[in-house]
């Protein structure tokens, strides 16, 4: 019978066994400086006490200095431990506190135990992977600084190629923090490296990273890392997985931004480079194919922005550096790119996916600024921004219409809709020429042209379509002027004022601050009253509650004359809603009311109103209108909130209901401080002391606390 004997054990190690926490938490000692010795001390021959004295002292802060190391300490080896706790919440709260435990251990150990350590618990949850990637990102200065940084890349790779897309990002984020603190060398060698790697990784969440980073580091590689890591760029963006050509299309329109904001003109003048904005082209014109699946084709705009944006700056670089050869080529180069990247922006609209065109038309606004100074440009990218605003799906239409005034803003000329002398309206404006000074003197401002849609949006199905309509067609009224205002604006806005759903009314009377400030008041107030009136017996309570909250909008942008007899009844008669925050609105809207109109007008126009709800059998009213007496009271002027409101406010401390009652104490607490102190003696505390000895508990409770507070503030004014 054989006997087998038991293999020796391993020859022990110098290095601990990073794999075991309590490796870590046995052997840790804190990296605090030595304390300093103290300084020598003259003793005089009266001087003992004194000396004596300061040892006592430097020995106390000493004791203190290690108390406080200790405490350290033993914070460090809680947190050590918790990474190792079977909860999942003591493991995330101790990820959070690595820079603690880096702190503990010190650089060296930092380096060579702590981020091993890490590395080896790759596969924990999600939540711990997740905040060990942030705190990575602040270790640089507990790992030695920058000539170290470098050994924080080990554990952020692996969590580079996690399946969680949260934790990548973080890490990702992470990465290019640290990389901004390495050295060239370290750069190139283990960032730049480090990416490489990831890019050829068979595990397709690496490579996803990968796509991610290329375009951070590009600035600072070589030329030959550059041609290298495009080829890795371009081999991504053919990837077999669809979730890394999404990502990579994600990034492509900031890796083309990049290349043009590092090497300017030399994209197509310098040979070693000449093949960058064509292979980035082309890669563009591929993932946005058809082929390709919606989540791919989705980032079509935000690539067209990056390429605009791009151009813009080509344009821009060579106008202050190129010789006026040079300047021709670049013109005649970025011409040919926009007769490229146009198609593809125009096939967005008519995508087959609701979400690429809703995805267009949100960010419409984006893609017409980038573009905006390239030349023929606006006469391709309007028309195809009216077929959006044509589009089948409501969601897309109301997108469209979000940036129907950013769109007109660019201020750009274009051909007017359905001029037989313009291409855009034949063939999407692919094909313009703007060299026909004849034909450039029929072109109008993009405002001037979108002007004439909006009567078709009035009438869209879509309650959504027209409450965004709303929101930003006043916006056009400055950039169209007053005459256009009124004859090609205005129709439509008062066709919004009678639009059946009251969020669109809503919306309209919100917005008319800018066409108002265009066309004057006389044109609104007769279709601008029946819609307030309509709105302000909304059964929806937040819809009357948004009217209240306008008020003084209306006021100040339409004066005092836009108060008529229907209106003032209105503004007062919110005291009495069965809503309660409608009654606090409607009170808070008569301060402001008076306060921007005037103590005149209010005394004749309002508080005679407000007084004949004082004496409503209702105690609600009463009340409420007690409450708005005391607001109006702070935004008049001194002696007219004494002669008119005071008396009035003193005399329902007379009201049989105790509500009311102690609401006049309340009350007399906010306009009290208005007057000065002989009033306040005469007449305020009289009534106060009177009211302390109600038979109401409530009553006597506010009385009281009322007279207290000012006399506390009358204490504080002398």
């Amino acid at each position: 019978m054989t006997t087998t004997q038991a293999a020796p054990p391993p020859p022990p190690s110098d290095m601990p066994d990073v794999t075991d926490t309590g490796t870590i938490i046995g052997s840790i000692k804190l990296q605090h400086q030595p304390l300093e010795p103290a300084s020598p001390i003259l003793v005089t021959e009266d001087g003992n006490d004194t000396a004596m004295m300061q040892i006592d002292s430097n020995n106390n802060n000493a004791a203190a200095a290690v108390e406080e190391d200790e405490e350290e300490e033993e914070d460090a080896l809680q947190t050590i431990e918790k990474l190792r706790s079977d909860d999942l919440s003591a493991r995330v709260e101790a990820a959070r506190k690595l820079p603690s435990i880096a702190l503990a251990l010190g650089p060296e150990r930092t380096r060579d135990e702590l981020l091993p350590f890490l590395s080896d618990g790759i596969d924990d949850e999600d939540e711990v992977l997740e905040a060990i990637a942030v705190s990575l990102g602040g270790l640089v200065p507990h790992v030695g600084g920058a000539d170290y940084a470098s050994s924080l890349l080990t554990p952020l790779e692996l969590l580079l190629a996690v399946e969680e897309s949260v934790v990548r990002e973080k890490a990702a984020a992470s990465v290019i923090a640290i990389s901004q603190s390495l050295s060239g060398a370290d750069y190139t060698h283990e960032f730049v490296g480090m990416i490489g790697r990831l890019a050829n990784k068979e595990w397709f969440t690496a490579r996803i990273s990968a796509c991610t980073l290329i375009a951070h580091a590009f600035p600072k590689m070589g030329p030959e890392l550059r041609r290298t890591h495009l080829e890795y760029f371009a081999k991504l963006c053919k990837d077999d997985v669809p979730m890394v050509r999404r990502i990579a299309s994600k990034n492509l329109g900031m890796l083309f931004y990049t290349v043009v904001d590092t090497l300017g003109a030399a994209v197509f003048f310098d040979k070693s480079n000449a093949n960058y904005s064509l292979t980035l082209l082309d890669l563009y014109e591929l993932l946005a194919g058809g082929d390709q699946p919606d989540s791919v084709r989705l980032h079509t705009t935000e690539n067209c922005v990056c390429f605009g944006r791009a151009m813009a700056l080509m344009l821009e670089q060579s106008s202050s550096s190129s010789t006026s050869l040079e300047k021709e080529e670049i013109m005649s180069r970025i011409d040919a790119l926009v007769k490229r990247i146009l198609p593809l922006i125009a096939a967005t609209i008519d995508d087959r996916s609701w979400r690429v065109r809703w995805t267009a038309a949100s960010k419409f606004a984006d893609v017409v600024h980038a573009f905006k100074t390239l030349h023929g440009a606006m006469d391709a990218l309007v028309p195809n921004y009216e077929k959006l605003l044509q589009d089948p799906e409501a969601e897309v239409r109301t997108a469209a219409t979000y940036n129907l005034s950013e769109v007109a803003k660019t201020k750009a000329m274009v051909y007017p809709a359905g001029w037989s002398g313009a291409g855009s309206d034949s063939d999407n404006g692919m094909d313009i020429d703007d060299d026909d000074e004849n034909k450039n003197t029929h072109r109008i401002p993009v405002a001037q042209r979108l002007v004439t849609r909006l009567v078709g949006l009035t009438e869209d199905d879509s309650v959504n379509v027209r409450a965004a309509l709303a929101m930003v067609a006043t916006e056009l009224a400055p950039l169209l002027g007053k005459d256009a205002s009124v004859s090609n604006l205005l129709p439509p806005m008062l066709l919004l004022l009678r639009d059946s759903s009251s969020e669109v009314r809503l919306n309209i009377i919100s917005s008319l601050s800018l066409l108002n400030d265009v066309i004057g008041t006389d044109l609104l107030h007769q279709s601008l009253l029946p819609a307030i009136l309509d709105l302000a017996d909304d059964g929806k309570w937040r819809i009357r509650l948004a009217v209240i909250e306008r008020i003084p909008l209306l006021a100040k942008q339409l004066g005092s004359d836009f108060f008529d007899d229907r209106l003032l009844g209105l503004c007062v008669g919110w005291l009495g809603d069965d809503i309660s925050s409608i009654r606090e609105a409607a009170a808070k809207n008569l301060q402001e009311l008076t306060a921007l109109l005037g103590t005149e007008w209010s005394v004749q126009n309002l508080f005679p109103r407000v007084r004949q709800v004082m004496e409503h059998p209702s105690y609600l009213r009463r009340m409420n209108a007690v409450q708005a007496t005391a607001l109006m009271a702070t935004a008049m002027d001194v002696n007219s909130a004494q002669v008119e409101v005071l008396p009035i406010l003193l005399e329902m401390h007379y009201d049989p209901v105790p509500n009311v009652r102690f609401n006049v104490a309340k009350g007399l607490g906010i306009v009290g401080t208005v007057f000065d102190r002989s009033v306040y003696q005469g007449q305020i505390v009289p009534i106060l002391t009177l009211m302390e000895n109600d038979p109401d508990r409530d009553v006597r409770y506010f009385a009281s606390k009322t007279k207290e507070l000012l006399s506390v503030a009358f204490e504080k004014s002398t």
